[in-house]
């Protein structure tokens, strides 16, 4: 399934590829990659509140500040949600950008091998093969709370409004 006009980079439209998921919808599963090229799932955070930031690219100015700020906000969450980044970045690009910028409380993950989650959340950019920025709050039940998918690819997205939304569910 593919979806036009839903994000752009520069103003230029891009194609989707996935189901446009809504609140409510149950969560997809997937199966992503971590620093150390280990398989990670949904399932592996079974009774958590899962706090998704996706990003196209941590090598970019406005993905390594989304980064950092969910990592410095993660700090302040209890242990029953797991902060996690998804971007296509390959697992050493993503273990090195960490080590650098210090990511240290939001789990990492790559989703380059099968682009497993791009394709089950509908955030798989086929023309770029990069996720669209996007935030997905998942409860403890796996349902879907919270979805932000960013028009344009060079914004932030809203912080303050994920951040709030996680909260009402904790």
């Amino acid at each position: 399934m593919e979806r036009k006009g839903i994000v752009t980079i520069k103003g230029n439209p891009l194609t989707l590829v996935g189901p446009e998921l809504k609140i409510g919808d149950k969560a997809p599963e997937f199966s992503v990659v971590d620093k150390e090229l280990k398989d990670v799932h949904l399932r592996d955070f079974a009774g958590k509140i899962k706090m998704i930031s996706v990003t196209p690219s941590l090598d970019t100015p406005v993905c390594d500040m989304q980064a950092r700020r969910f990592n410095k906000e993660a700090a302040g969450l209890p242990e029953e949600v797991a902060v996690l980044n998804i971007s296509m970045d390959l697992p050493f690009a993503v273990s090195r950008f960490c080590a650098t910028a210090g990511i240290d409380m939001v789990k990492t993950l790559s989703d380059h091998r099968e682009a497993s989650f791009g394709t089950a959340y509908g955030v798989l950019i086929k023309e770029l093969r990069l996720l669209a920025r996007s935030i997905f709050i998942i409860d403890k039940e796996n349902t879907i709370r919270y979805i932000e998918v960013v028009p344009e690819l060079t914004n932030h997205p809203n912080y303050d409004k994920a951040l709030d939304a996680a909260k009402r569910i904790i």
